[in-house]
């Protein structure tokens, strides 16, 4: 058996190790390839970046463990972002299943920066209904939301101090898994409080909120593991998406070379038994 037949009845569970490798050692070791950033990533980035220090900033992180892998980068890299910035963060969630996530996210990246909760920002946590909660949040925050996650009276927060209704915030993103999400903010909030609405969502829903961001009606769209990597990028803290998107370029590298390679392996075997005679399988 010549060197290119055994490589083709190669065992199988080698090529799974190669597989395995590509993928682990990057998330373990990320070298940080290079990564282009996209203008509606940037859009998100750039309205952040120009807001001035005390200024709202509402992240609603509308998704749930099944989305962690894209959506929770995402939500480090802009509470990271907000934090630096010293801007007052309001965390909340439209998806009870995702409330204590969320929570954990906002914790752990205030605890990074060190900030204080109910001075530096708060989290609301999940109420009743998305519709009725968004449009009694544009009419009284704290008849929304009486207290926080921890139990908190929100009249009584610092961080909350001269805030009202969503009118008093700068700036609304939406990290969606699905529905309730993006469209929910939209539909019932910015059309009617006016205020200023960006977006975080999956790589498989990310074409069909396009249409929103073509036509204004949000002025940034981060799209999937990428995205998150794009944000990183640009706030120079690279983390979790940044490795992740190096694993995926070794993972598809490696199954380029592998096709690659059984296609010659496989000519060349073709070509050899031309030229002996035997007949071709």
């Amino acid at each position: 058996m010549t060197f290119a037949e055994r490589m083709l009845h190669i065992d199988r569970r080698i090529i799974f190790l190669v597989i395995g490798v590509c993928t682990l050692l990057p998330l373990l070791y990320p070298v940080g390839l290079a990564i282009k950033v996209s203008p509606e990533v940037r859009g998100v980035h750039d309205y952040i970046e120009s807001l001035p220090e005390g200024s709202v900033f509402l992240l609603s992180m509308d998704f749930d463990p099944a989305s962690k892998p894209e959506l929770q980068p995402q939500a480090v890299a802009l509470l990271r972002h907000a934090f630096k910035k010293n801007l007052r963060v309001i965390g909340m969630t439209l998806w009870v299943t995702g409330t204590g996530l969320a929570d954990l996210v906002v914790s752990q990246a205030a605890q990074e920066m060190g900030k204080v909760n109910g001075k530096d920002y708060v989290f609301l946590g999940w109420s009743p209904g998305v519709g009725s909660l968004i449009i009694t949040m544009g009419q009284d925050l704290y008849k929304a939301f009486p207290s926080d996650y921890n139990n908190q009276p929100t009249r009584e927060l610092a961080v909350l101090k001269g805030i009202q209704t969503l009118r008093d915030v700068n700036y609304v993103v939406s990290l969606a898994a699905g529905t309730a999400g993006i469209e929910s903010w939209y539909v019932y909030g910015k059309d009617k409080y006016k205020f200023e609405l960006g977006g975080g969502c999956t790589g498989v829903i990310a074409p069909g909120l396009y249409p929103l961001l073509r036509s204004g009606q949000i002025n940034g769209l981060i799209g999937g593991l990428r995205g998150a990597a794009e944000y990183e990028t640009l706030i120079g803290q690279k983390g979790r998406a940044v490795a992740g998107m190096d694993a995926q370029s070794a993972t598809h590298v490696a199954i380029i070379m592998l096709v690659i390679l059984c296609n010659v392996f496989y000519l060349l075997i073709r070509t050899s038994r031309g030229q002996s005679g035997q007949p071709r399988g």
